[in-house]
């Protein structure tokens, strides 16, 4: 049912398999749990994130909704499951300077140069995460045909099979096509992929991650900032605070709700608090406060 009707992706399915799996360790049989069996769970998984929970419990009751759709139970007991409250956290963010010296390191990385490509890679594979605000798996299970010839735009496959066209900077098409060109005289297996693995596949999000970490430690960044995820998050956040439009935003994001967009929004106001903090004439002035004997300060006229 997710796969057919909702069109959910392959990483959902296999997640929720796992939250159906793991409540049935802790209860038995699902077909047959009532209330009181779902009950116990908030006990079994009282130490999980309140995020996790929440998944958890939303797994389970997409479970008796559909069983009960199908006429496999006449009950619905997913009204015992738990309901954490959850707050979306603000993302990792990583700032104009930390970007710039990734880049630093991928560009020198990539002017080294090797027999393998293996610094141009790096660099268009940041230039696509930072650059276009891809998804780690869509990046890295991007195939040659999604790459048009003529066009700045990639064609992409995002979660649940939705396809949205993506643009491609003029200096991310640069390092694209200095990787593919290498790539080709490599005659690489997997052929069908833009980023291949020497098993035949795609590179895989977990090589990703590696690569990134490994980069962010030559540039002298905590390797623990640094993420596919947290590169999209820093692409959105200076696209918005560069004057980018909600709605082009969640677009090129490829989100299906504008609600999951406006956390951005929290971000940059986080971001003008910090400034007005700071540059403010009442901020400093809470740094250095007046004398005592100081004459008072209308504050409508500006006179003493």
């Amino acid at each position: 049912m997710l796969a057919a009707e909702r069109g959910a992706a392959a990483n959902t399915i296999a997640a929720y398999g796992r939250d159906l799996k793991s409540a049935r360790e802790e209860i038995g049989d699902l077909l047959a749990a009532d209330s009181a069996a779902l009950a116990r769970l908030a006990e079994a998984w009282r130490d999980l994130a309140p995020s996790s929970l929440a998944r958890k419990a939303s797994a389970l009751r997409q479970f008796y909704g559909f069983l009960a759709d199908e006429g496999l139970r006449a009950d619905d007991p997913s009204a015992a499951l738990p309901r954490p409250r959850t707050r979306r956290p603000l993302p990792r963010l990583l700032g104009h300077n930390e970007i710039a010296a990734l880049f630093a390191c991928a560009e020198e990385q990539a002017a080294a140069g090797t027999a393998s490509g293996a610094g141009a890679r790096l660099l268009a594979l940041l230039e696509l995460l930072y650059g276009s605000g891809l998804r780690a798996s869509e990046l890295v299970s991007l195939p040659l045909s999604a790459v048009p010839r003529d066009a700045p735009l990639l064609m992409i496959t995002g979660k649940g099979g939705q396809q949205r066209m993506v643009p491609v900077s003029a200096r991310a098409g640069a390092a694209l096509s200095r990787w593919l060109a290498l790539r080709s005289q490599g005659r690489p297996r997997g052929g069908r992929w833009v980023f291949p693995s020497p098993s035949g596949g795609h590179l895989t999000r977990v090589r990703l991650f590696q690569l990134l970490r490994d980069l962010a430690l030559r540039a002298g960044l905590d390797p623990e900032k640094v993420s596919p995820h947290v590169l999209r998050h820093a692409f959105a956040t200076h696209l918005l605070e560069g004057g980018a439009d909600l709605r082009v935003l969640q677009t090129l994001l490829g989100h299906a709700d504008i609600a999951t967009t406006q956390i951005y929004t929290h971000v940059d106001a986080a971001r003008l608090v910090a400034l007005v903090n700071a540059r403010h004439p009442l901020g400093e002035a809470r740094h250095n406060p007046l004398p005592e004997n100081a004459p008072a300060v209308d504050l409508g006229s500006g006179q003493p």
